[in-house]
């Protein structure tokens, strides 16, 4: 991520003693022109760029981009590897190593992993419901409630406090994912800084993992504030290093900040606030602080989270893969998942994200799944007479048969579909849109446009959901 603290160098053109200067035209050929117009991308209205056109560091052309996060974050997106190829790839190769009788190591792993994947109707049900439920947060009524009252309120004091109140929600439930991170930045500052300094701060951290197993969050905040943070602060202060412990210190604080945030204590003077608000008292009913830590403890998602074993093993294989476990292939690959996986969960993607792998009749078969469930917000843009629109695109890899897109966009019980096929599938198209179809009508819904053609090209994100690239349904944060 583009570093907001850093220090960019004038734009060569643009200082004061040039404003009255006639400056040369040139042609859009001539190489000396920093930025001609693009129509592969948006350019600024004076048609200029300030710095190179990429968002990674390691592209060609060099530096990040400082002017705005979510450009760099479109950048990782378009550069994002398949998910589904990729996860294709790599299962079915281990699958034949784990059949061979290897049990160890990064084998051992995809060996419970490839167990996890047989599934029936009722199993695939329940995998679909389970990573519906982990990948929403902030569902339920309190939240419907919520943004209902964020939408029709007309101050901003209101408005503030219900964001205040998501804010150390979503830190309160990232707990034990904070924690780790802690732990982690700790383990990594103690191989950055020299030993003298290192062996009392892995002490330190030891503690820290103690009060954190024991559930004293009062204790672990102490430790770290006044021990971890003032030993650290002591070693920057002594060697002045500028160097990687720079940047993990920074970490390390803003987890510590989070940390401190999503305490119960925090998230009850939130709650507080909110029940101030005569609307939102009358809203919230009888809901007091007791009510609302026990809704949050039971929630769909809490429930989900712990539960979901498969997103644990992958985690656990990838791990054992990134560390050389199974050689320089297995490291690539479980790199470019993961890399996937965290740029389609990026919180500036408005869309729900499923991965479905499965082994369906002995067939392998993987897809993921995107939702956007306001594709079209008539409820909030008058109206009120229809339903709202909701747009999937599913990515399918069908062992022997190939890929497919599947558009389908569903109003209320009408459906639309558009499905790309291989080449291999294309002669039965007639036969799917009449299966589809009659698929459709039997569970109750209606069929107004069914497609079934021969795939020219893969869909992209950003061409079936235009939106994320919308300034209104983005975040865009620049300096």
């Amino acid at each position: 991520m583009p570093s907001l603290l850093g220090v960019t160098n004038p734009v060569p053109g643009q200082d004061n003693t040039n404003i009255n200067r006639q400056l040369p035209v040139n042609p859009s050929a001539d190489t000396r022109v920093q930025n001609a117009p693009s129509l592969d991308r948006v350019s600024r209205p004076d048609n200029r760029t300030e710095r190179q056109d990429s968002g990674d560091a390691s592209s060609p052309g060099g530096a990040l981009r400082y002017d705005s996060n979510f450009a760099a974050f479109v950048q990782k997106l378009r550069d994002t590897p398949g998910l589904t190829q990729t996860l294709s790839r790599a299962i079915a190769e281990y699958k034949s190593i784990v059949s061979s009788g290897m049990d160890e190591g990064i084998a051992g792993e995809m060996g419970q992993l490839l167990e996890m994947i047989p599934m029936d109707e009722q199993q695939l049900l329940r995998f679909l419901m389970q990573q519906l439920a982990d990948s929403a947060r902030f569902s339920g009524p309190l939240f419907t409630l919520l943004r209902e009252a964020y939408a029709q309120s007309q101050t901003q004091n209101i408005k503030a406090d219900i964001l205040q109140f998501l804010k150390r929600y979503g830190d309160y439930t990232s707990t034990e994912h904070i924690e780790g991170n802690l732990l982690r930045t700790l383990g990594q500052l103690g191989k950055a800084i020299p030993a003298s300094y290192s062996r009392p701060l892995a002490a330190l951290a030891q503690q820290l993992q103690q009060l954190f197993q024991s559930g004293d969050r009062a204790g672990a905040l102490k430790l770290l504030q006044g021990g971890i943070l003032g030993h650290l602060a002591n070693y920057t202060e002594t060697t002045h290093d500028m160097g990687l412990s720079r940047s993990l210190i920074s970490q390390l604080a803003l987890d510590i900040s989070r940390y401190e945030n999503g305490s119960e204590e925090s998230l009850l003077q939130s709650f507080s606030q909110l029940t101030g608000h005569e609307s939102l008292k009358a809203r919230l009913g009888n809901l007091n602080a007791a009510a609302l830590l026990n809704s949050i403890r039971n929630s769909a998602f809490a429930r989900a989270a712990a539960d979901n074993t498969f997103a644990n093993q992958l985690a656990r294989a990838a791990d054992m893969a990134l560390r050389g476990s199974g050689g320089a292939e297995a490291q690539e690959a479980f790199r470019q998942i993961l890399q996937a996986l965290l740029i389609n969960e990026s919180v500036y993607m408005p869309l729900n994200h499923i991965i479905l792998p499965m082994d369906w009749n002995g067939k392998l078969l993987f897809s993921e799944l995107w939702v956007d469930p306001d594709a079209e917000d008539n409820l909030h843009k008058g109206g009120s007479q229809k339903d709202n629109t909701m747009r999937f695109l599913f990515k399918v890899d069908i062992q022997g048969l190939g890929f497919f897109d599947i558009v389908m966009g569903t109003r209320g019980e009408e459906v639309e579909m558009l499905v790309s096929c291989p080449p291999t599938v294309a002669p039965f198209s007639q036969m799917i849109q009449g299966e589809l179809s009659r698929i459709l009508t039997e569970n109750g819904l209606r069929p107004t446009g069914i497609q079934v053609t021969k795939m020219e090209r893969p869909l992209t994100l950003s061409a079936v959901f235009p939106k994320i690239f919308e300034g209104e349904n983005s975040v865009n944060v620049t300096i």
